[in-house]
């Protein structure tokens, strides 16, 4: 009798071979040149392709048991399975007697109620088939409105926090301009610096002017030397004016001016950013929502259920 387990062709002479073709009346597997000469002289045979990692599955009418190899000819009511004769030993030994305390009868015996069994069945499907399609359209309309709620909610959390953001840059752009505005009207500017830098030079221009003008004044070139002597009188004037802006800039120490803020009022509004918020899950009652109905009553509803 063929082995069940063996994956091998069943002819000795091919017995390293993978079998790919079970025959049922032969009870024989069969590698590829085996089945083609099988297939030209038994035409009207019933063959079954192997999967070669599942040939344990391929229902042969035998039994899988180990060490058993008989036709099943028996069904176990407790198990609801088919057995063969070594399965209902009485004497449970060497892997021998698995039903033998079991309600067992003749598949003959059984045959009236799986054949109603299955018409059942045939008629659950059948029902099944014709629901299924709508369920499944109806599944997708929920997961539809559940992935268009769950991006309102994700938009709805990144608008709160982009309002936070806002305030926060605003807060510091303030700061910012504030820090500006102070250190200008308590402090000189680098202009200044610049501006002072020019003054010794300016002060030795016009003092040479000024001699110039004294040695060679002449009344014949009066308007000549009057603008001269102006332009020296401007020149002091812009002098005089640096030198009292330079007086009156703050010189202190402006390292005094600090960013107001404690330790624990910062590390307090870092707690509460990171507290900010939550994510919670409202039950309300299916008999007081809109639509009046419950998803997991939805679902299994549209399911007949299954003839016992």
């Amino acid at each position: 009798m063929e082995d069940i387990n063996n994956k091998k062709c069943s002819l000795p002479e091919h017995k390293e071979i993978d079998s790919i073709i079970y025959c049922k009346e032969c009870n024989i597997k069969m590698c590829n040149k085996c089945n083609n000469y099988h297939s030209y002289l038994f035409k009207s045979h019933n063959i079954y392709k192997l999967d070669k990692e599942n040939i344990k599955d391929n229902f042969t009418g035998f039994c899988k048991e180990k060490n058993h190899l008989e036709k099943l000819e028996f069904f176990c009511k407790n198990h609801n399975k088919l057995c063969c004769a070594s399965c209902l030993c009485k004497i449970k030994q060497k892997n021998k007697g698995q039903h033998h305390d079991c309600n067992v009868c003749t598949i003959e015996d059984i045959k009236d109620e799986k054949k109603n069994n299955l018409n059942d069945n045939i008629k659950y499907l059948e029902n099944l088939s014709q629901n299924i399609e709508e369920t499944i359209k109806n599944l997708k309309n929920i997961l539809v409105k559940i992935n268009e709620d769950k991006e309102k909610l994700k938009l709805e959390i990144q608008n709160v926090f982009t309002k936070l953001r806002n305030i926060i840059n605003e807060r510091e752009d303030q700061l910012l301009w504030n820090v500006d505005k102070q250190f200008d009207e308590l402090f000189f500017k680098e202009e200044l610096i610049k501006e002072g830098e020019k003054l010794p030079n300016k002060i030795k221009i016009s003092l040479e002017n000024g001699k110039k003008i004294v040695k060679e004044w002449d009344d014949n070139k009066l308007n000549i030397l009057i603008n001269d002597s102006l332009n020296i009188e401007n020149n002091i004037k812009d002098i005089n004016h640096i030198e009292k802006t330079i007086q009156k800039s703050n010189l202190n120490d402006s390292s005094k001016i600090k960013f107001a803020h404690s330790n624990e009022e910062f590390n307090q509004l870092l707690d509460l950013l990171k507290k900010f918020g939550n994510i919670i899950y409202i039950s309300i009652p299916s008999e007081i929502l809109n639509n009046n109905f419950d998803s997991k009553q939805l679902i299994l509803g549209w399911l007949p259920k299954k003839t016992e």
